[in-house]
């Protein structure tokens, strides 16, 4: 039997570009940067764990640059919350 000792986050599976290292990126890099991080998503709300949709969730559904401010990055909730 497999048990989980922890909670994974969505920040534990992410990751994340500055303004800069998005730029350097080329266009299937990107695609499939976008195509990892919205499958890590599914596969996260699909194994039932607390994660609430973040935005660079939605700017990747819509196909805008997800890079974001180190200076803000929501967390997901903890359990109870």
């Amino acid at each position: 039997m497999f048990l989980f000792q922890a909670s994974v986050t969505f920040q534990d599976v992410a990751v994340d570009f500055s303004r800069d290292e998005w730029k350097c990126l080329d266009d299937a890099q990107k695609a499939l940067y976008r195509d990892v991080m919205l499958e890590n998503y599914e596969n996260l709300v699909s194994l039932g764990l607390p994660v609430s949709k973040l935005d660079v969730i939605s700017l990747l559904e819509r196909r805008e640059a997800p890079w974001r401010s180190k200076e803000h990055v929501p967390r997901d909730p903890l359990p109870g919350e």
